[in-house]
């Protein structure tokens, strides 16, 4: 008889990134009706296959996409694009499928926490920002720091001129400031941000509820547990057909 016991498989690592891309782009109808808007094409790629390509170079391999409208077409291409990634591994968290709807920002990173990492990116796969850098340098400086998050800001564009948050000279985001800077979408965050007592939402997500991320935000810079800085690259919020337009006419 064969005594050698088979090793149970170890569960797959955690992801490092969840890349938001559920949202059904109202604004930039008729494009999106056959289309999600993360696979809109900017210079010759979808969208959301920006952001994705640098957090690889930054070294990040392991990513969680959230789906909704046209969620299946985005399952196809994030299968394909894997398949041409060595190492790569992308995970599916299909809201539309689960639940019917989109759970918005932190209800949808609620609903995914069980396959993130302590810390992880997120961002969304709406936004064109090219020259970007996921570095670990800066994971590192995030976990050393202990906030529960860290989030990049930049210069307000015309559509939204009054900005979101503001930033202390100690490096910390205000919830409310006489100057503010728009919110790029992009940042650090440790999973205690999504877990009591400051999200209700619990783990997981069962109930399906949609929550958005800013208000869980506001109560953890009212707290002094979130830091920011200023990026002041190219960033658009790819919001309209005209910006995408734009942003694809030839140099």
């Amino acid at each position: 008889m064969n005594r050698l016991a088979t090793a149970p498989s170890s569960p797959p690592p955690l992801a490092t990134a969840m890349v938001l891309a559920a949202g059904r782009g109202m604004r930039m109808r008729p494009l999106t009706d056959a289309t999600p808007k993360p696979l809109l094409p900017v210079q010759g790629k979808p969208l959301m296959q920006w952001p994705m390509e640098a957090l690889l170079a930054g070294g990040f391999h392991r990513f969680v996409v959230n789906t909704a409208w046209l969620g299946e077409q985005i399952d196809e291409h994030c299968a394909a694009w894997r398949r041409e990634q060595p190492g790569c591994e992308v995970t599916m968290s299909r809201e539309g499928a689960d639940f019917g709807y989109a759970l918005e920002t932190a209800g949808g990173i609620a609903r995914a926490l069980p396959m993130l990492a302590e810390v992880f990116w997120v961002l969304a796969g709406d936004v064109y920002v090219p020259d970007f850098q996921f570095s670990q340098a800066s994971v590192e400086r995030f976990k050393a720091s202990g906030l529960l998050g860290h989030i990049w800001l930049v210069p307000n564009p015309p559509h939204n001129p009054s900005g979101d948050f503001g930033l202390g000279a100690d490096g910390l985001a205000i919830s409310r400031a006489g100057e503010a800077w728009t919110f790029s979408t992009i940042g650090l965050y440790r999973r205690e941000l999504f877990e009591l007592p400051w999200c209700e939402v619990l783990p997981g997500n069962p109930q399906g509820t949609a929550e958005p991320l800013a208000p869980l935000l506001r109560r953890a810079m009212e707290a002094g547990r979130v830091s920011a800085e200023m990026y002041t690259g190219l960033w658009v919020d790819v919001g309209t057909p005209e910006r995408l337009e734009e942003l694809n006419r030839p140099v």
